[in-house]
């Protein structure tokens, strides 16, 4: 590509290559044009001030191999770079990777870090690994977790990657696996909770789901990891489809909300968790099968943090 944002800022000529084929636009104006304002490309967007080929296009319009992207100058004042993240974060997000070669990240996220900035957020894991791996220029998100959610996440260092795992993703060839601790006895016999999801948009802006004959199809494999006598248990929770918060909703719709969840949790279970040192969502992304493009497979495990074994440890079987 030619030409990045410079303190200097004129028109930009930026011609797509054949591996940023299919991109939206305003994604790729988003990955090229780092620290701009999200709200900036837009806007530069919606008055046509971006052109391709020397023609008008939407935000949606999807690239061509070879296509040349005029982009107008940038008002500095209008630009809104993120402050360098603390060090501390970034020594921590840099220890939680588990696995990293030319084309894939993958870390053990932890709990209360959001996958990306945004409702509020200035940063998020995304942003963080921009900083610590400045010249990977193509960094994007393959898939999400909760905020509140631990564990295994992957980020494409290629767009090639991200292609294929999304490919992946959307028919079987990805298994994630998940641990989360739930109220009450789990009976063995019920390994599956197959119940559609509908995801709403409350006033707040708060993302809300439940289970609806008008929702999408869902289904989560579960099993029975170990029992803390009627009190709780610990399940596996394999989703095999990937709706917004599912293995959450389905817990609760099995009548086994997880401990700590705020949004679909049972209060008293959870403070009860609280009080022996529990203070996060037990829910974990412990395991990952992904097959990678050169036909080899990446099977990796993420352990739990202290708080997590701890309060387990506190539990009595």
């Amino acid at each position: 590509m030619t030409n990045t944002p410079s303190q200097a800022s004129s028109v930009q000529m930026l011609e797509v290559s054949p591996e940023f084929a299919g991109q939206r636009i305003d994604n790729f104006l988003r990955n090229q044009l780092k620290g701009v304002p999200k709200t900036l490309i837009y806007r530069i967007l919606r008055k046509g001030e971006v052109r391709v080929n020397k023609g008008r296009i939407k935000p949606e319009y999807k690239l061509q191999a070879g296509d040349l992207v005029r982009v107008p100058p940038l008002r500095l004042a209008e630009r809104d770079e993120p402050a360098p993240l603390a060090q501390g974060l970034l020594e921590r997000l840099e220890a939680a990777i588990v696995y990293e070669d030319k084309a894939l990240i993958v870390l053990n996220k932890p709990a209360g870090i959001a996958v990306h900035g945004g409702s509020g957020l200035s940063y998020g894991v995304i942003e963080a690994l921009r900083q610590l791996r400045p010249d990977a220029k193509e960094l994007e998100l393959v898939h999400r977790l909760d905020r509140d959610t631990s564990g295994l996440l992957m980020v494409a260092k290629k767009r090639s990657m991200l292609r294929h795992l999304h490919q992946e993703l959307r028919g079987d060839g990805v298994d994630k696996r998940y641990m989360a601790l739930v109220r009450g006895r789990w009976e063995t016999g019920k390994k599956q909770v197959n119940a559609p999801l509908l995801k709403n948009t409350l006033r707040s802006g708060e993302r809300m789901v439940e289970v609806t004959d008008e929702g999408k199809e869902a289904l989560t494999l579960f099993r029975v990891l170990r029992r803390f006598g009627d009190f709780a248990t610990l399940v596996e929770a394999r989703p095999v489809t990937g709706r917004t918060h599912q293995i959450r909703v389905h817990a609760r719709y099995a009548g086994h909300a997880i401990a700590g969840d705020s949004k679909y949790g049972d209060e008293d279970f959870s403070r009860e968790i609280r009080e022996l040192g529990g203070k996060r969502l037990f829910l974990h992304a412990y395991g990952l099968k992904v097959p990678l493009p050169d036909g080899g497979e990446l099977n990796l495990e993420a352990p739990v943090d202290e708080v997590w074994s701890q309060t387990l440890g506190k539990l009595v079987e």
